[in-house]
């Protein structure tokens, strides 16, 4: 039996700029996670979790909670690009052209800006991405720009691998 390892995610000498990642999974927003994310972050908003409210606007519906968008659009590109991260940096120029509604499934893809090692930290360097992320019917919903500081290969924490009795 040969072990293989598995995918452990990119280093920032595996960034090229120019590149795109069209990321793996998708997910699909629901009822229960709109409401929960919505009441863990103190959000009050009825729009998002009180549908006798939300029909009588003009969406006619619960809108999915902003945040809950950004946060599973950037989760989804975490394997691509920040599975090795040292310090998510800064997120700019977030836009959010369409609503996304209970029952949307979103999508993902990250195109590399910018890779440059760090002017202060030997063992990592800056990555800069747009992320897009986009709904079941190919309509975009949220786009923005991540920096962050990426480990250089050999630099990174090692994880650990337990014994496993065969």
């Amino acid at each position: 039996m040969t072990v293989k390892p598995g995918w452990t995610g990119r280093f920032l000498e595996d960034f090229e700029v120019g590149d795109i990642y069209e990321h793996p999974l998708g997910r699909t927003i629901t009822s229960t996670d709109n409401s929960w994310f919505t009441l863990l972050t103190q959000n009050t908003a009825p729009l998002h979790f009180d549908h006798h409210y939300a029909r009588q606007t003009a969406f006619g519906r619960p809108l999915v909670n902003s945040c809950l968008t950004l946060s599973v659009v950037t989760g989804q590109s975490v394997t691509d690009v920040s599975q090795n991260v040292f310090a998510n940096l800064e997120w700019a120029e977030v836009r959010m052209p369409h609503p996304v509604f209970e029952g949307d499934t979103l999508y993902s893809r990250s195109e590399v800006l910018g890779v440059r090692p760090s002017s202060s930290r030997a063992d990592v360097g800056v990555v800069e991405v747009r992320t897009t992320g986009y709904n079941q019917d190919g309509t975009v919903v949220v786009i923005f720009r991540r920096t962050l500081l990426v480990y250089r290969r050999g630099h990174s924490p090692q994880r650990p691998v337990p014994a496993v009795d065969a």
